[in-house]
């Protein structure tokens, strides 16, 4: 199994993903250890003065006037972790709790939290064994960290409350950790809240919601040149001299994207037949203007998560030269942001193929083709309902899109008075994500029927080797009517794991 090794300088996307969604193993470096028993050591020099010192004697929050005796501090870290995981809501996906984890474990060896390599080490333990801390929806409020999260991860390390083992079963931490060989931790001064004062969990949704989109942007620009062909329209929108002279990078790859896959495409150019067309409808002549904002969106949001691997969130933290300061870098504003900007862009993209998978099934725009592309339409509905699912799902978009990062409530008694909510802009992401990966595969499978239903005329060899790798993943063309969810379903699998890019890729080379 691959293993990645954590450094002080910060961690890569890769390297999120491959622990989050691949199973990676986690190794600390010799210099990660160095580094957290350097700041360790800041950390003991100061609980060994009389002076309060924010986290380390001090209480938390609104808490914070109170100065805690020595006797007291083992039971301040306990109390911290027990009493902020507080939950609530369904579980969090597994992929999701390994990035957290990851993602906290990079910033503790960082060496500027002051957490022991003892810490350290047992968290990367508890990733390698498969161990998964039980963690609820909600909890999170995008500020001081993803507390609530975090803290569940935590009380696993402490052997309390539940995790998921490696087969999938749900038992007490305890057990798991005793099975594993791993002692529970005894935290000390600092530890607790250097275990949740991240944004840990935002971006490690961000992170999986940017490696998904990547492949769903190409996909939607191979849903677009489908339509295209299928509605005879026409490729002069996409020459890249048209393109160059509005030089948004991202209008130029989605529109050379739609080029590749229509290249020696007979369906094309007929839009001056026999209901001749000056110029095609929007959805499908803007179709490179629409999926190239998104796409640098996409990488706005990357230049942003990139920022924020590097990053050391806690508070306070060890900084070089062993100064101790509270700070304000655990708000969760510069990811919350580029969260809710991703769901914007991805609620716009599905609204638009929509309305190329309405055109292709509505027979007075669709230029010669069956109403609903149906067999015998009035006996066959066709595909109408399919467009019903996807128009419900836009609009389920469109309501996630409103952002989250707008919003703010105050907690802990006004001191935390500002907060990001970027964990709940990256939940909703999550679900648009999915939601869009559903939208694209159903105008997958209305335009590759549509193409299908162009007879005597040859489809580009792009298009028909997604129409041939379709039916090959037992996803049935036209015909009578049948039990579509099971399609649907297939469609939407072939979509999501990067089948439909595979096949274009194969025959047009990479993608942009």
């Amino acid at each position: 199994m691959h293993t990645v090794v954590v450094e002080p300088a910060g961690t890569r996307a890769e390297d999120v993903l491959a622990v989050a969604r691949g199973g990676a193993g986690v190794e600390l470096s010799a210099a990660a250890l160095a580094a957290l028993a350097g700041a360790r050591e800041v950390i003991d020099a100061l609980a060994a003065k009389p002076d309060p010192v924010y986290g380390v004697s001090t209480g938390f929050g609104a808490l914070a006037t109170r100065h805690i005796g020595p006797s007291l501090r083992a039971a301040l870290q306990r109390n911290i972790v027990r009493s902020h995981a507080a939950g609530m809501g369904p579980r969090v996906e597994r992929e999701v709790v390994r990035a957290l984890m990851f993602l906290r474990l990079k910033t503790l060896c960082s060496g500027h939290t002051g957490a022991r390599p003892e810490v350290a080490q047992a968290m990367a333990d508890v990733l390698n064994a498969g161990i998964t801390p039980v963690v609820h929806e909600y909890g999170s409020l995008g500020c001081s960290g993803d507390l609530a999260p975090l803290s569940h991860c935590a009380l696993t390390l402490m052997g309390e409350g539940d995790a998921e083992g490696p087969d999938g079963a749900v038992r007490p931490a305890a057990e798991l950790l005793a099975e594993h060989g791993i002692s529970p931790v005894e935290l000390r001064e600092k530890e607790g809240l250097a275990l949740l004062n991240g944004t840990d969990g935002m971006l490690g949704m961000l992170l999986m919601a940017l490696d998904d989109l990547e492949t769903l942007y190409k996909s939607a620009d191979i849903t677009a040149a489908l339509s295209l062909e299928a509605l005879l329209g026409t490729e002069k929108v996409l020459a890249p001299e048209l393109h160059a002279i509005r030089p948004h990078p991202g209008q130029g790859a989605a529109a050379a994207n739609m080029l590749a896959v229509l290249a020696g495409s007979g369906l094309t150019g007929h839009h001056m037949g026999d209901a001749p067309r000056v110029q095609d409808a929007y959805s499908v002549r803007c179709a490179p203007q629409v999926a190239g904002a998104g796409r640098d969106t996409l990488a706005h949001a990357r230049l942003v998560a990139g920022r924020e691997l590097a990053a050391a969130v806690d508070n306070p933290v060890v900084l070089d030269g062993g100064r101790v300061e509270s700070n304000g870098n655990f708000h969760g504003a510069p990811v919350g942001y580029v969260l809710d900007f991703l769901a914007v862009a991805a609620a716009d993209l599905a609204s638009i193929a929509e309305r190329r998978t309405d055109r292709l099934l509505d027979k007075n725009r669709s230029h010669g083709l069956p109403a609903f592309l149906a067999d015998d339409p009035g006996v066959d509905s066709g595909l109408m309902i399919a467009q019903y699912t996807q128009a419900a799902l836009v609009s389920e978009m469109k309501r996630l899109a409103v952002p989250a990062s707008v919003d703010s409530i105050p907690s802990s008694a006004l001191q935390e008075d500002h907060v990001s909510m970027g964990w709940s802009a990256a939940r909703k992401l999550r679900t648009a994500v999915g939601n869009l990966a559903r939208v694209l595969a159903i105008e997958m499978y209305a335009a590759t029927r549509a193409v299908e239903l162009r007879k005597g005329l040859r489809p580009a060899p792009a298009s028909q080797a997604v129409i041939d790798a379709v039916r090959e993943a037992g996803i049935e063309g036209p015909g009578p009517d049948r039990f579509l969810a099971p399609d649907l379903a297939a469609a939407e699998e072939f979509v999501r794991v990067g089948a439909l890019v595979d096949a274009v890729e194969a025959v047009t080379g990479p993608l942009a």
